[in-house]
């Protein structure tokens, strides 16, 4: 046997022995060997699809293959999911979604997949926090106020959400719980009507993502800021306090979105994926193209992840039962 040859059979035999003993870092090693797909739970052209197509082109580079967007939109997230959750656990299909079809939509009967059977969580992308506003039509200055027109005159504030058991309505239930008020509901099936009947105080407090045409409406004076649903303050809203610091912590959530796997995929493909992800979310750019947006990059690992959505559904799932919630 030629040397040429004998080093070639010594590494082949060397790579052999490394695959029997570590099958699933040599899986990691040969992906990926062909075009990755991220179902996007939401319609084209939104901030949460926009932000997923700037993570595929990062991950394209970094991964060197190319990495396909798929809108898979309707019932709140629930559909991309459970295309997700029934694709082949190859490593080649991801999701990008809120957690709310794992830790919200199941609690109210509209969830096609287990999520916790079917789905695995794979990193944390970003969180859009939710901003607590008044309208013309309320004369509260801050949250504290706001609470206690509510208790003064029962029911007579009117608080719009994007909808029937949506994040901001789970807020306002648990707000009228620990304050012990009556709010009055208003749910809406779209954002674009819900801003014009806010500006023209149709109803008295509005929740809704936080975004530059939100910033712009806050600083012509239209609408006033009294809480934020986030971690932390925003840079954009330094003196808005969260609902935490507010004693709502219950009430203090955010639009949580992260990658997504179907369950059964390869531990050390979705390490690799965790790994890549939390490098194109370092990088400054993407870091500036989510946060002109006032959507926060995440990062870490599936593990805290996974704690994050368990904590979030154990949350909703009590305050659905306390205030009666029911599904769309």
């Amino acid at each position: 046997m030629r040397l040429i040859d004998r080093r070639r059979f010594h590494h082949l035999a060397a790579a052999a022995a490394f695959a029997a003993a570590f099958p699933g870092a040599a899986l990691a090693q040969a992906w990926p060997a062909k075009p990755i797909r991220i179902i996007v739970a939401y319609p084209a052209g939104g901030v949460s699809d926009n932000v997923a197509r700037a993570l595929a082109d990062k991950l394209a580079v970094q991964l060197g293959t190319p990495v396909v967007i798929e809108n898979k939109a309707g019932a709140s997230g629930s559909i991309g999911m459970d295309a997700v959750a029934k694709a082949p656990a190859d490593g080649y299909t991801l999701g990008f979604a809120a957690i709310s079809p794992l830790a919200l939509n199941p609690h109210l009967g509209k969830s096609p997949f287990d999520p916790e059977k079917d789905i695995v969580p794979v990193v944390s992308v970003m969180y859009s926090p939710v901003v607590l506003l008044a309208t013309p039509a309320s004369k509260a200055a801050d949250f504290a106020a706001l609470v206690e027109g509510a208790r003064a005159q029962p029911g007579q504030v009117r608080w719009a959400t994007s909808g029937q058991a949506s994040l901001g309505h789970i807020m306002l239930e648990q707000i009228a719980s620990k304050s012990q008020v009556q709010i009055t509901h208003i749910p809406y099936k779209g954002g674009g009507q819900q801003m014009t009947d806010a500006l023209s105080g149709q109803f008295e407090v509005l929740s809704t993502n936080a975004g530059p045409a939100l910033l712009q409406h806050i600083k012509a004076g239209k609408l006033r800021p009294l809480a934020v649903g986030a971690p932390a303050r925003l840079d954009s809203l330094p003196q808005v306090p969260t609902l935490a610091e507010l004693g709502q912590p219950a009430a203090n959530l955010s639009s949580l979105f992260g990658l997504f796997a179907p369950a059964k995929t390869s531990p050390a493909v979705l390490d690799r994926i965790n790994a890549e992800v939390n490098k194109a979310l370092a990088l400054p750019d993407v870091k500036a193209r989510l946060e002109a947006t006032d959507n926060v990059p995440t990062g870490g690992s599936a593990a805290e992840f996974g704690r994050q959505i368990a904590r979030e559904s154990e949350n909703n799932a009590r305050i659905i039962r306390a205030a009666g919630i029911q599904g769309i």
